[in-house]
């Protein structure tokens, strides 16, 4: 480690021990001193559009001089020193990416929130990152008297701040391994980690996954439905447009229609949503229409196959698949153009490797299902973390997901590792019977666990969202079952079929199959799987 630029050693202090930590892959070219924000923000780009919103556009010579004023603001009014936190809670709007930057020039750490958190889930952050203060969009900050901390609001208050501030900064020369963010992951329990991420690897995923399989280009623009909060947002809509002086349009809320809008109206070329989002843009029957798309990216969940497919025949654009994940901060595993197999994931991004293992650690054969294993350029470090043991082994990070890999070194999604379903000695992956479920025409949304059975040790039980105007009863139950047994070997239909109004999801968008377990695991392994119509 070079040393660091940090006073408030805190995170450096907390990171895991170096054997526990991940093997990483670097780019010796990387210097030693790096400021990311420095580096995202390239004054060759001054003059170029680079946020935009549905009433303004923010040059990037803009965004440099409000970031700069907002590090002024920090220090000189708040007192920040490098390494101190700076927790963040708003939607997606250009004060909070400027906010962002000017962290990140004070050399401060981001701790970038999902808006939609509550009370209790921000003071557990509060708890684990330590923060010194927070900056809030001021329409949200009804959940944050708990944090027991300074608050900062916007526009109002740090816009009237910055504008008594100078416009230029001489921004922290933070070494490359410098934490710069720290991001929550709730994983599959609901109880959250800090990852921690140096600038180095901020850049990382923008000349490995963005050079390499996104390939952006400076004309292009961005814009997407996940929250900077959630790191698959904050590549997609701030560091892979920035790396290339492209611009992004900023959404704090969109329905399939307003996306879809917004797409049109500013001519977007680029999407970074989730599957479900993809489907709802098909659903609106408006998707031939957008003729400015030519890079659409998913990651989340799983990509089904009709929706793939969908997608493509309507709009002509190849959907570029990804798996990621928020301990290795972006997408690891992908291919894009021709490259892409539907179905599959997709190969390593360069720069990164991986391999599927077994139970001990050994590497199976082409064709074997196993432990998806992982190293590259980023890596898996918890904050003062006892589940840093659990994902690292023998420098690979164990994403937690089950993978086949093919002969020609594609790899093939078959669940999470807790998704694996084992009915009747035979082993069924719940997001296979949901791509099945996914293709049906009543079916607006799904998602598959096992369930506890006392015959057949679990038994494979859907739950299922309708759509409007379909009837939920025990003839589309019947429905639903004799269609999977049509599609795939019939063992894998599920015996249990339940139609929900919503599927509990995180505040990102994902689909929380721990709940779903949680509920059929609390009616015990001799309670019968009926049909519990809708919700009032």
């Amino acid at each position: 480690m070079a040393g660091t630029a940090h006073v408030d050693t805190f995170c450096r202090d907390n990171l895991p021990p170096a054997d526990e930590q991940p093997e990483f892959l670097l780019d010796p070219a990387v210097p030693e001193r790096l400021n990311c924000a420095t580096a995202l923000l390239d004054p060759a780009h001054s003059d170029r559009p680079c946020l935009r919103t549905g009433t303004e556009v923010w040059t990037y010579g803009e965004l440099d001089k409000r970031s700069n004023q907002i590090a002024h603001v920090l220090t000189e009014d708040h007192g920040l020193v490098p390494g101190n936190r700076v927790l963040l809670r708003g939607p997606n709007n250009p004060w909070l990416v400027a906010t962002w930057f000017g962290v990140l020039k004070a050399g401060g750490v981001v701790v970038t929130t999902m808006p939609l958190l509550r009370a209790g889930e921000i003071a557990t952050m509060v708890e684990i990152t330590r923060p010194r203060l927070i900056v809030s969009d001021d329409r949200f900050t009804a959940d944050l008297a708990e944090a027991d901390l300074p608050v900062v609001t916007y526009p109002g208050e740090l816009e009237a701040a910055a504008a008594a501030k100078p416009g230029s900064f001489d921004a922290v020369e933070t070494a490359a391994d410098d934490v710069a963010l720290l991001a929550a992951t709730s994983g599959t329990t609901g109880k959250p980690k800090a990852t921690m991420h140096f600038h180095r690897d901020v850049l990382a995923i923008a000349d490995t996954f963005g050079d390499h399989v996104l390939r952006p280009k400076p004309d292009d623009v961005f814009t997407g439905t996940p929250p900077l909060g959630f790191t698959f947002g904050l590549g997609g809509l701030v560091i892979f447009p920035m790396r290339v002086g492209a611009s992004t349009l900023l959404l704090e809320r969109a329905t399939p229609d307003d996306l879809v809008d917004a797409i049109a109206r500013h001519r977007v070329s680029v999407l970074f949503t989730a599957p479900t989002a993809y489907k709802a843009i098909l659903a609106t029957g408006r998707a031939s229409g957008l003729t400015s798309l030519r890079r659409c990216v998913s990651a989340g969940e799983h990509l089904p196959p009709p929706v793939w497919e969908s997608f493509h025949r309507t709009t002509g654009v190849r959907i570029i698949d990804g798996i990621g994940g928020t301990e290795l901060l972006h997408i690891f595993i992908s291919a894009a153009d021709d490259d892409i197999r539907p179905g599959s994931t997709g190969k390593p991004v360069p720069g990164y490797q991986a391999a599927v293992l077994d139970d001990d650690g050994e590497p199976v054969a082409d064709g074997t299902p196993g432990r998806l294993a992982v190293k590259g350029p980023t890596g898996c470090r918890y904050l003062a973390d006892d589940r840093q043991r659990t994902y690292v082994h023998n420098g690979w990070n164990i994403t937690g997901d089950t993978f086949v890999r093919d002969a020609d070194g594609y790899f093939w999604y078959q669940g999470r590792t807790d998704d694996m379903i084992v009915s009747a000695g035979y082993n069924i992956a719940g997001p296979e019977v949901e791509s099945v479920l996914a293709a049906h025409p009543d079916v607006a949304e799904v998602a598959v666990v096992g369930a506890p059975d006392p015959d057949r040790g679990m038994i494979v039980t859907a739950f299922v969202v309708l759509h409007p105007g379909v009837r939920a009863g025990q003839s589309e139950v019947a429905e639903l079952q004799e269609y999977v047994k049509r599609t795939i070997a019939p063992y894998k239909y599920p015996r249990a079929v339940e139609f929900l109004d919503e599927l509990p999801k995180t505040s990102s968008g994902k689909i929380q199959r721990f709940k779903l377990r949680q509920l059929t695991e609390s009616r015990g392994p001799s309670s019968p799987h009926p049909w519990p119509g809708p919700k009032a």
